[in-house]
Parts: C-alpha cells; structure tokens; sequence
C-alpha cells in the first residue's frame, strides 16, 4: 500500500511525505507521557521516513525511465511513418497496379496505377474494401470486355475460385482492343499482393508473329503441296476446298476454274467425268456417305480408273479440326507392272510344273535304280558268300596237309584277304538292307549288359593284340531296341576304335540321359579334326590312309549311321586331335514307350514322303532350329515354307497363294499372334490343315488347347520319331 497517490505530480508527492513526516514528529514530541512507547514511535517514524525516502528515489527512477520510453515511442513511430511514406513511395514509382490485402482481405494500401484502366471503380479504392468487393465492381466496370454469353457475376464468381490459389496469374481483355495482365501472390502473414501490367503491346506483337508464321506456313504448305507428286485436296468441317495443288486436278481430269477456294466437295465429285469409274473399295456414294460422316471418320483406300488405261488410288483420312484431306496418286505403271509380273508368275509356274514333272520321273527312275542295286547288291552279296565259304574251306584243308612254312604263310594272307572280302559283303548286305523301303525291326526290351559284356569278352582278344586295354563299365539298364541291330551297331562302333587305336584304352559305358540310356565308347586315339567329323560317316570314307584294306573300307560306320537313323537313336560324336574320340549313342529306356514291332508305316525315317509331294509350313522364330528342322524335313522329301512369324507367315501364303500340306507352328512367335492364334487364321482362309504346335511351355493349358482345336502339341526338344509319327499322319489325310 503506498502513502501517496502515484498519479499525483511529485512535488504533490514531496508535499505529502513532508506534511506525514512533520505530524510524525508533533506526535513524538508531544505526545502523553503515559504512552511508553513514545520513543517506539519516534524510530517507526524515523524508519517510515528511510522508506519514503527510498520510495521516492524509485518513483524517481520510474518517471525517467518512463520519459526515456515516451522519447522511444515517439521515435519509432516517427520512423514508422518515414517508412510508411517511403512505401508508398515505392509503391507509386512501381509502373505495375499494385495493391495490398490483409490476411482478412480488406486492403490496405494500393498505387494509383491500380485499376487505373477501371475509371468508374478506381475512386471507390480506398483502405478497408474488401477483395469480394472489389471483384464485384471490376466485374460490372463498362471498361471490362467480357467474352461472349459471360455475365459479370458469373465472371465474378470465376475469379473468387482462382481467388483461392496461392499465385494466380491471367489475362483480362479491356475495350478498345487493349489487355490487362493480373497476377497474385500471397504474402508471409496470409496476405495478398495484386499486380496489373499492361500488356497490350505485347499480345498485338504475339498475334503480329503469329500472323506472319501462318502466313508463312501457308507460303511452305503451298510450296510442299506443289512439289508432290500426289494430288492433294484439303476439305475443312463442311467439307469445302480450303487448299489444293495443280496436281489434282491433272489426275481428276477436273479444269483450274472449279477448283475454287470454298468449293464443295460433293460438286467437285459430281463434275467428275463419266469415264471415271470407282472400280476397288468404295463406290461414289460411298465415297459421298464417308465425307459426310461423324468425327472419327476412319481412313479409307480405294482404286478409281480414268479412261482406259489410267488407274488412280485415292486415300482419304480425317484432320484434328473435323476436317479432312484426299490424296490422288498415279498407279497405271504399277499395276501394269503387277499385271505382267502376274502372267510372268503364270508362265513360270508351267515352267516350274513341267520341270517338277521331270524331276519326279528321274525320280521315280532314280528309286526304281536304286531299288534295283539294293536287290542286286543283296543277291550278290548271298551268292559270293558260298563260293567264298568254298575258297576257305579248300585253303584250310591245303593248309592242313602242307608242312611247308612258307607255304602255310602264304595260305594264311589267302584266309585273311578272304575273311577280309567276306567282311565287306557282310557290311554291303547290311547297307542294302537298311537302304530298302521295305524293311522293318523287331523292338523290344533288351537288357544292355546282355550286349555289352559278350562284345567285350569277344573284342577283347582283338585289343589285346594291339596292346590296348579293353574295359567295360556293368550297367543294369533296360533299353528298347532291335537287339540284332543294336548289337551290330556298337560292335562296329567297338571295332572302329579298336582300329584306330595304337596305344591306351578303350572303355565302353553307359549313362543316364533322362528317358533314355546313352551308349559312350571311348578310346585314345588320334582323334577327328572338326572339318572332318562330318565325312567320316560316308562309305569307303578313311581318314587313315596308311591302315590295310585288309581292315576294312570304311563301311562300318555307314552302317552305324543309317542304322540308327532308321532305329531312332540319336548318334553324337566327340573328339580332339591327340587326345580321343568318344560315339555316343541314345536308346530310350525300357517302359518309357510300349514295346512295339517297328515296320514301314512308322520307321523313326518316313521313308513315304519323298513320293508324297507334301509342302509344310514351318513358322519358328529361332532361326538355328528354324534350320534344323527344315533340313531334317528336306532330308525326307518335305518342301518346307519357312517364316520367322505370323505376319510373314500369312504374307507368305498370300503371295504363293497355295495351302499347305502341314503345318508347324512355334507357341511362342514374339510380337504378333501365337501358334494357336495363327492357326485359327489359316483354318478360316484355308480350312482344316494338320497341325503342331512347337512348344517349350509343358503347361496343361496348352495341351488342353490344342486338344480342343483337334492338333498336335509337340514339346522342346523336338523328338525326330514323333515328328516323322506327325508328317506320315499328314500324308494320310491328303490321300
């Protein structure tokens, strides 16, 4: 509590501490001397004063401190209003409207460029309008050039919503041709600083340069459509002649004078002569009902002739703006050109089926030869066999009697050239049997161990005379096969080795090769070169020229070779100069197929092709086994159509126009249709032709497909025998 009045004056102040001190001391001093406590007074007195006296040295202090804060505040607010003028300053040399809206949107302060272009709203501006009000008076300012059907409070209600964006920048059109750039942005606290710019000059020289740019695109269409050498029409949304070259007009045979800028389309076709005739693709009305047709119309091609030998085609196709344009091109020289080519084709075709016909009487000539050596070549063979079995037998008994040792040698060379001779019809007769048509295998399960090992035991004398070690690997393995041939086939393969090898082993061993058993016999030898893997399969085909004829013409594996191909067992072939050799040779396994008595009908080979003419289509997009199977075919005497995908495909039997015999198809063709999808194309242009389809995809979908559509699914890697299965059925269904 304060013994003064602080809003008093503080000589009022002093006076009142002075008069409360001076009743302190009369009280003291003449106070009642019953009072004990006189001399207590007088110090609370004296200590009343010392607080005073603080008191008043503190208000002191206060009332400095407070003029010293009224100096600051005046201060401040003078510079505020410097600054408020410099402001406003600022903002009246800005050559832009500018104006100021609080986060409220009131304004606060503009220039007096603002609106200045509104007359009739610009004295209305004054601090606290507010922006809706301001929108609102600009809309109706007679200064305001609305676009067509746009009522100010609509245009109003469209600029509040941009209103909302955080910068907000577009032009407004003003009367008298002139433009008014607004732009806004907000500020730190929420508020909003609008800009007007005036740029008139700039949008009359934009719309100057655009001007100039169509004029001169014009100028460059012109020029472009006179220098092709297509007649080019351009019809606009009503179908009128807004540009055109000279060429169009030569080909229409239409004169300079009714093609005019805005003619008709439908009068132009009208004054078309009678000679043109719309001969492929569309009639006249149809071309009339096309032009009068709703956005989009779809591109059309056509064919008209003019006179008697000019032939034009007509393309049309439709423009962005609804509009459309025509293109007349010359094409007599190109279907003159396709017409000659066309009996060109004709005659080529008699020469092609004449020829064919020759081919298949030296053919049939050619089989009925071949035929009549391989008859020869068997009878042959079983007549020199007994005169030849006589010989020894006459030797071996001279032999026997003679004690003469040079005598006895010369006996011996006599039965080993005989045994040699007989070697060689042996191998003959067995050419000539795997040659002829008609010969046919007994398949069955045979136990290879029950091979292998005898051939080793017999074999192994013969390899230990050169020195060579002769092993074989047991193997419990069940296989399928014509056990004569398959036992003649790796005994030649064994005694091959043996042959060729002077020093080292030779090791017979069989692997598991998924369904199938694959026969390896390894040797040390010399090995094959690479360019020489190939010929060494050809009867009397020797790589060492040194070796006796005594050991052989090189029919051994001739023999091997066309053997396996007509049992269906893969043969491969490894070497390396120096180091080796190793034949190997797939049998399937035991269970995988039902035992069975191979014949003509079904020879891993179908020998029937070659007579049967067939023509396949083989569509595969691997262009290695695209070839493979191709070979192999041709090998067969298929004449294989070949194509990487359905597109060429199609092209392909468009242009030979002939349906093939089969079909082969890849599943998995890259862009464009699948095997499946290609298929159903070929049926509904060609109907019902056999057909594969070539796949790696074992999925149960797919086979449950193809069995629906009533083909064939064959999976990756091609199996040769079902592959031969596939081309005889075919054979079938064309007889």
């Amino acid at each position: 509590m304060s013994l003064t009045n602080p809003a008093d004056s503080l000589e009022r102040q002093n006076a009142k501490l002075n008069k409360i001190a001076q009743a302190l001391m009369n009280r003291v001093e003449f106070g009642t001397h019953e009072s004990s406590a006189a001399y207590a007074q007088f110090e609370r007195a004296a200590l009343l004063e010392k607080r005073v006296r603080e008191r008043t040295a503190e208000l002191e202090r206060t009332l400095d401190l407070l003029h010293e804060a009224n100096g600051q505040l005046a201060s401040a607010n003078a510079e505020t209003e410097a600054a408020r003028r410099n402001l406003a300053d600022a903002i009246e040399t800005v050559s832009e409207g500018f104006a100021l809206f609080d986060p409220t949107d009131h304004l606060v302060m503009c220039n007096s460029r603002f609106c200045r272009d509104f007359r009739d709203t610009a004295q209305n501006l004054s601090p606290g309008l507010s922006f809706e009000h301001y929108v609102t008076k600009v809309s109706h300012s007679r200064y305001l050039a609305l676009p067509d059907g746009l009522r100010p409070e609509a245009w109003a209600a469209k600029r509040m919503r941009r209103h909302k964006d955080r910068h907000v920048m577009f032009n407004v059109r003003l009367t008298k041709d002139r433009w008014l750039q607004v732009s806004e942005h907000r500020t730190g606290n929420g508020g909003t600083v609008v800009l007007q710019t005036d740029v008139t000059d700039l949008i009359r020289m934009e719309r100057q340069e655009r001007d100039k740019l169509k004029d001169k695109q014009a100028k460059m269409i012109r020029a472009t459509l006179d220098h092709l050498n297509q007649g080019v029409g351009i019809f606009d949304e009503a179908a009128r002649l807004i540009g055109w070259n000279e060429k169009i007009g030569a080909l229409l045979g239409l004169p300079a004078w009714r093609l005019q800028l805005g003619a008709s389309f439908f009068t132009i076709i009208d004054q078309l002569d009678d000679d043109v005739d719309f001969t492929r693709g569309i009639s006249r009305d149809g071309f009339r009902r096309w032009a009068r047709g709703q956005q989009p119309r779809k591109p059309i091609s056509f064919e008209i002739r003019r006179g008697a030998r000019i032939t034009l085609q007509i393309f049309g196709q439709s423009m962005p703006d609804a509009g459309f344009v025509i293109s007349v091109t010359d094409v007599t020289a190109e279907r003159e050109a396709a017409q000659k080519l066309f009996e060109l084709n004709e005659i080529l075709e008699q020469r092609v089926m004449d020829r064919t016909l020759e081919l298949e009487d030296a053919l049939s000539a050619a089989e009925r030869a071949n035929a009549s050596k391989s008859r020869f070549v068997a009878a042959a063979s079983h007549d020199l066999l007994q005169p030849l079995s006589a010989a020894k037998l006459f030797i071996s008994s001279i032999g026997d009697r003679t004690t003469n040792e040079a005598d006895r040698a010369v006996l011996d060379k006599a039965q080993t050239a005989l045994s040699g001779a007989e070697e060689i019809i042996d191998a003959l007769l067995d050419i000539s049997k795997l040659d002829a048509e008609g010969i046919s295998f007994d398949i069955r399960a045979v136990a290879l161990r029950d091979i292998l090992r005898p051939l080793c035991d017999e074999m192994g004398a013969l390899a230990s005379s050169k020195g060579l070690a002769l092993h074989y690997v047991n193997t419990d393995l069940v296989v399928e096969s014509d056990p004569g041939y398959l036992r003649r086939i790796v005994q030649n393969l064994i005694a091959n080795a043996i042959r060729y090898t002077n020093e080292g082993r030779v090791l017979i061993g069989v692997r598991r090769n998924g369904g199938s058993a694959r026969i390896e016999v390894w040797d040390t030898g010399p090995g094959i070169a690479e360019e020489d893997q190939s010929t060494i399969f050809e009867e009397f085909k020797r790589l060492d020229t040194r070796s006796s004829t005594n050991e052989g013409l090189g029919l051994g594996l001739a023999i091997v070779e066309r053997a396996c191909a007509r049992l269906g067992h893969p043969l491969g072939l490894w070497s390396e100069v120096g180091r080796g050799s190793c034949f190997m040779l797939n049998v399937p396994i035991a269970g995988e197929v039902a035992p069975r008595r191979v014949g003509k009908s079904d020879a891993p080979r179908p020998v029937t092709l070659s007579q049967a003419g067939m023509i396949a289509l083989l569509v595969e997009n691997d262009p290695q086994l695209r070839r493979a199977i191709t070979v192999l075919m041709e090998s067969w005497g298929v004449s294989v159509l070949e194509a990487e995908n359905a597109a060429s495909a199609l092209e392909l039997l468009d242009d030979l126009q002939i349906s093939p015999d089969a079909l082969l198809l890849d599943y998995q063709l890259g862009a464009g249709l699948n095997g499946v999808a290609l298929y159903q194309t070929v049926r509904a242009q060609y109907g019902p032709i056999p057909t594969v389809i070539i796949t790696a995809d074992r999925s149960p979908a797919l086979r449950q497909e193809c069995r629906d559509l009533s083909i064939g699914c064959l999976s990756k890697p091609i199996d040769r025998q079902k592959l031969g299965i596939f081309l005889d059925q075919a054979v079938s269904w064309m007889e």
